[in-house]
């Protein structure tokens, strides 16, 4: 049954990081769990509040519920737990940062890892999405990407960041294929490009925990609503299902908003 599901999550065009979430977290019922009842799917989500943190716990909830909705069993679904959300944006990389770290690249002509920084901040990539990218898409200036339920979402890359990337393919002479590549020749993995990154900041004397693949992409929704307030256009370049999710971007991160109460607070 469990195999039947997974065949049902990938028709139903389910991200392949997603579809392994959700089986693992059925499996992972069964394992503990004989029979599907509303008992047992109760002590499931005892256990899972006891051992793990709320997303983690909502995810599991998440893809249990899928399941139950795929055997005709939505009676049993369990309901999610709160996820109390910080007031500020944590481990963002900040625009000087990011600045740094691009230009250190491109002086020591490691071009292909300035390029890897680059497309995650100046596109909105996930890193699942910036490894599919391939020189044609740069040439035409656009990566389609076919998302849940057949719909289609269309991953920009701004002229300034084409024209660029085009003359570093040139001397390259890569006309094909996908744009970036591991030390075989083979097209990176996002395992790969996050140990890279943190490999870099501690190169650079930079903090760990905002050099990763996630952080540009808050950097790129952080800048792009600091110039272009259009919270609705922004949902829809990222991705996000509902608005509530962009929302985030208007909040200001920690150093910010520490920033703002040195800066105004004198009494």
């Amino acid at each position: 049954m469990v195999e039947k599901f997974k065949e049902y999550l990938t028709q139903s065009n389910m991200a392949k990081n997603t579809v392994s979430a959700y089986i693992y977290a059925v499996n992972n019922f069964n394992s503990r769990h004989k029979e599907l009842s509303k008992k047992n799917l109760l002590l499931y989500k005892a256990y899972l509040i006891e051992t793990f943190k709320p997303k983690t716990v909502n995810l599991r909830i998440q893809a249990l519920n899928k399941y139950l909705d795929y055997l005709h069993k939505p009676r049993l679904r369990l309901k999610s737990v709160n996820v109390q959300q910080r007031t500020y944006l944590e481990n963002v990389i900040s625009n000087a940062d990011y600045t740094f770290l691009k230009n250190k690249l491109k002086k020591e002509d490691n071009l292909e890892w300035y390029f890897v920084v680059r497309f995650l901040a100046a596109t909105g990539a996930r890193v699942s999405e910036l490894i599919q990218i391939k020189v044609e898409h740069v040439r035409i200036g656009y990566y389609d990407i076919y998302t849940k339920g057949g719909k289609v979402r269309r991953l920009f890359i701004p002229k300034k960041l084409k024209d660029e990337a085009q003359a570093w393919l040139a001397v390259s002479n890569k006309d094909s294929g996908y744009l970036f590549l591991n030390r075989f020749g083979e097209r990176i993995t996002p395992r790969g490009i996050a140990q890279q990154l943190k490999h870099f900041a501690i190169k650079y004397g930079l903090n760990p925990k905002v050099v990763y693949p996630h952080s540009f992409r808050h950097r790129y929704a952080k800048n792009f609503l600091e110039r272009f307030n259009d919270i609705s256009l922004l949902a829809d370049l990222m991705g996000h299902e509902s608005i509530e999710t962009t929302r985030i971007y208007l909040r200001r991160t920690a150093s910010e908003q520490q920033a703002i109460v040195d800066k105004i607070i004198t009494w």
